[in-house]
């Protein structure tokens, strides 16, 4: 088996966790994921300013672990180049000089597209072409120039843009040898890579049933233990806090998803043949993951600036809540008129138990974006801050007047593999051949080649209404006596962004429980549990396997996060407003 540790799940995460998993432990490979959609407008930013346009605080946790690195054979593997891959390389080759280390340092590039003519590359969703050249554009490499890398004899790998499951592909590949048409096999080690990617996601932090976790505050970070067939074992190191059960497997696993079908450049994992099984105390196995052939198409992150932006916050205490909010945008408006801004967005956000005839207390957010950093900034919060005395009784601010801030968009688009050629660099020479992939139409397989099987359909879209045949098993009928109690007193629920839309997963212990879900949270049900989403473009997904459903709310982000609006601009408490929301649940369930 391949050992593969994950020590980072973002830019930002526990900085002592790659010291805990090298020392916790035996590990062959250690990992760490420092890249979202957002991270790379923040890199982009930093390198305007003069500054790295890699993740530094990779270095700060490399220089705890890569002496014992050395020592032992351990292997690490990590997408923290960013904008830069080889810049990072030459910082860990000069760290490793300074600490006495012989290390060879190996970096992958050809991921970033920048100054390329982008007139192929097509929006997933609308096929529409980029309509301006992008701040940064790069493409989600796979697993494979990973593991060319590794197999050159690099004990540090660097990367930019890579999928997060490449970090586990690529050393699974690098181990077994694994061909391009190994489906089951890669398709097995991407849903390894998706378990791990976000750190202790996996292993009890951010769980629904968060009360089930032990000692949550010293949460361990996961670890696969990768076979050749693809399956795996999630487990985490003795000692460690946290939890690894079923449960917590299948939130990461509904995390940041789509479709069943999960696409990748290395492979297609089928996520809807997903087996789990619990092994023993904090050890899960993952098995039975069926691949198909990689899309002809390689998804690219474009980022663009798109102005300045700023929030004021005002509180509303007592009685009349809603006509005080109306009062506060009447004075703010009266001062610099709404109409003047490019963006102008208001929310109202009940606190505690929510708002009552007898009063409560919310938050009244006004955002507005605007090309003009001035009138986004002082001239907006200041008249904000004006309207102070003369406004609704109680009236206090929790922002101070500001200036005002950039501001990104993201957007996904899709290029043909064949034109994205990936290069691999071990102390700072190019290393040879064609084994660093993409492969392009033709090649074993992928689609046209010779050994590629025939093009699967996609899953069916939307509602997926008609997908379970029998969804109620005799005893829990909507005609047993049910109770009106919140959803997450038998559901659990995770979610998350993927540009401006949302996922939504939700799962259950039992299929008894999964047949009333089934029939029961429709795609209209949920815009009814969860006002926020009417409206809105909804598909919806079931997995049997998992005994879950997977909603994706189209739009709910507006432009992504660097723009968005919302108090919970990434989706990630959407999943416990679902679970507060009362239903009608049988009886004989609960």
């Amino acid at each position: 088996m391949l050992r593969v540790a994950n020590c980072s799940g973002f830019y930002g995460d526990r900085l002592s966790a790659a010291r805990e998993m090298v020392e916790g432990g035996p590990i062959d490979v250690l990992t760490g994921d420092w890249l979202a959609e957002l991270t790379m407008l923040i890199l982009a930013g930093n390198r305007a300013k003069g500054r790295p346009g890699y993740a530094t605080t990779f270095l700060r946790q490399l220089e705890e672990v890569l002496g014992t690195c050395v020592e032992r054979g351990v292997r690490i593997v990590s997408n923290a180049g960013g904008l830069d891959p080889a810049g990072c390389a030459g910082a860990v080759a000069g760290l490793a000089d300074r600490l006495g280390l012989r290390v060879r340092v190996a970096h992958v590039t050809g991921d970033d597209l920048s100054g390329r003519d982008l007139r192929d590359a097509r929006d997933p969703d609308t096929g529409e072409r980029p309509a301006a050249t992008p701040l940064t554009a790069n493409a989600y490499l796979g697993g494979r120039p990973i593991a060319a890398a590794l197999s050159a004899g690099a004990d540090v790998v660097v990367t930019g843009r890579v999928t997060d499951a490449a970090l586990v592909t690529g050393p699974g590949i690098w181990r077994y040898g694994w061909r391009p048409d190994d489906h089951d096999a890669l398709a097995g080690s991407v849903v390894a890579g998706h378990v791990i990617e976000c750190g202790c996601q996996a292993t009890g932090g951010n769980y629904a049933f968060f009360r089930e976790v032990p000692d949550p505050a010293r949460c361990g970070f996961p670890l696969v233990e990768l076979a050749a067939d693809g399956s795996c074992v999630v487990t985490k190191h003795p000692g460690t806090g946290g939890l690894v059960s079923v449960g917590t497997v299948t939130a990461q696993l509904l995390y940041e998803i789509g479709s069943p079908r999960y696409l990748g450049p290395d492979a297609v994992a089928r996520f809807d043949t997903i087996e789990l099984e619990q092994q023993g105390p904090d050890r899960v196995r993952i098995s039975g993951v069926r691949g198909e052939a990689p899309p002809p198409d390689l998804k690219v992150a474009l980022t663009y600036p798109a102005g300045y932006r700023n929030t004021m916050t005002l509180v509303l205490t007592g009685l009349d809540i809603e006509a005080k909010a109306r009062l506060a945008e009447e004075a703010v408006w009266a001062r610099v008129p709404k109409e003047t801004f490019d963006e102008v967005h208001v929310e109202l956000v009940p606190l505690g138990a929510g708002l009552s005839p007898a009063g409560g207390t919310a938050l009244l957010r006004i955002t507005v974006l605007d090309a003009d950093p001035g009138k986004a900034g002082r001239v907006f919060s200041s008249a904000v801050v004006e309207t102070a005395l003369a406004s609704y009784p109680g009236c206090y601010a929790l922002t101070p007047p500001g200036n005002a801030t950039p501001y990104g968009v993201y957007r996904p688009a899709l290029i043909p593999a064949e034109t994205v050629r990936p290069r691999v660099w071990l102390d700072g020479e190019e290393v040879g051949g064609d084994d660093a992939g993409p492969y392009g139409p033709g090649a074993p397989g992928r689609p046209d080649g010779p050994e590629a099987p025939g093009r699967p359909e996609p899953a069916p879209p939307g509602v997926g209404d008609d997908l379970v045949t029998e969804r109620v098993p005799p005893g829990v009928g909507d005609d047993l006596e049910t109770v009106r109690t919140p959803l997450g007193t038998i559901v659990g629920a995770r979610s998350g962004d993927k540009g401006g839309d949302a996922n939504l997963g939700v799962w259950v212990s039992t299929p008894e429980r999964f047949g009333w879900l089934a029939g029961h949270l429709t795609a209209e049900r949920l815009a009814r549990l969860l006002p926020a989403v009417a409206g809105l473009r909804i598909e919806r997904f079931e997995l049997p396997n998992l005994l879950a459903l997977n909603f994706v709310v189209h739009g709910l982000l507006g432009r992504g996060v660097s723009a968005g609006t919302r108090l919970d601009a990434q989706a990630k408490a959407l999943g416990e407003e679902l679970r507060a929301a009362l239903t009608d649940v049988p009886r004989a369930l609960l």
